[in-house]
């Protein structure tokens, strides 16, 4: 800095001369001054950098992979959490199924909802989550769903009834049977009444449970199998009959940690969504303790 300083000071003297400029002299005497206030410029400028600096170190936010169906609840939680420390998880909603293999291919997250165990158990296998983290956090009810101008009568979900005449022309809006969780347990209890072969020819299936609520709600099918959490969730359905827990496998929303890197917010926020406070938002939106139970269908 000193041996620049004095290169410019040489440099200015040099040109003044060789103008043959009368001030040769004064502009000497006032080059010390002159450096000086370069100096502090220089100080000056680079002090208003370091508040630049620690903002662009801010670290990266708490990545949550959550199931479709969690969405209202976990958006209502995420920002009681940023309220009260300041800092907002991303939450990231999808399929179940979508969000389990983008973990596996690297995708950065630090939580994992699943909503079934299956999934879970995918990427326990795979060591993509931490073993002593996986705990049940939620549970849910399958639920028949109509527009909510419907002209339908409360349906009885029994072995025998008839949801192919109660179609009519239209179809049966569900997730993805093959790998959506929802859509696991809506095959098990169509099943389960001896429903499922029947309509083989009339589902409609998305890539996740909001997907076939909004068909429903649109009006593009008569009827749809979703969880009760999202019925609640949308005013535009209503709720037409509830399928006995017994006729599928328990619906359990498990809790996990990734293994793909740590966030001081991990631990935290993992024990808020655990709270007492974070239940009663969960129950207000339609969800419930989880039942575990031996020996499911």
């Amino acid at each position: 800095m000193k041996r620049q300083l004095q290169l410019l000071g040489s440099r200015a003297d040099a040109q003044s001369a060789a103008l043959g400029l009368p001030g040769y002299r004064l502009a000497r005497g006032l080059r010390a001054p002159i450096l000086r206030w370069v100096v502090c410029w220089i100080m000056a400028t680079s002090a208003l950098t370091v508040p630049l600096a620690s903002h662009a170190a801010a670290p990266a936010p708490l990545t949550v992979f959550a199931a479709a169906s969690t969405r209202d609840a976990l958006q209502e939680l995420a920002l009681r959490w940023q309220q009260q420390t300041g800092l907002g998880p991303r939450l990231v909603f999808a399929g179940t199924a979508s969000l389990a293999r983008q973990i596996e291919q690297g995708a950065p997250a630090q939580l994992f909802i699943s909503a079934d165990q299956e999934w879970t158990d995918y990427l326990l296998q795979r060591r993509l989550l931490v073993q002593s983290s996986v705990e049940p956090l939620l549970g849910n009810r399958l639920v028949l769903i109509a527009p909510r101008d419907a002209k339908f009568d409360i349906v009885e979900l029994k072995q025998g009834v008839d949801l192919k005449a109660l179609l009519g022309t239209g179809r049966l809006a569900l997730a993805d049977v093959r790998s959506v969780p929802a859509g696991r347990y809506a095959k098990a209890a169509l099943q389960a009444i001896g429903a499922w072969e029947g309509l083989q020819d009339r589902f409609a299936m998305s890539e996740n449970v909001r997907v076939a609520l909004a068909f429903v709600a649109r009006g593009e099918a008569p009827l749809g199998i979703v969880y009760e959490s999202d019925a609640r969730a949308e005013p535009r359905v209503r709720v037409m009959a509830r399928f006995d827990e017994k006729l599928h496998p328990a619906i359990v929303y498990p809790l996990a940690v990734v293994t793909s890197g740590p966030h001081p917010q991990t631990d935290q926020f993992k024990r808020f969504l655990q709270s007492d406070e974070a239940a009663e938002v969960f129950r207000r939106y339609g969800f419930k303790a989880p039942v575990i139970r031996s020996g499911a269908p």
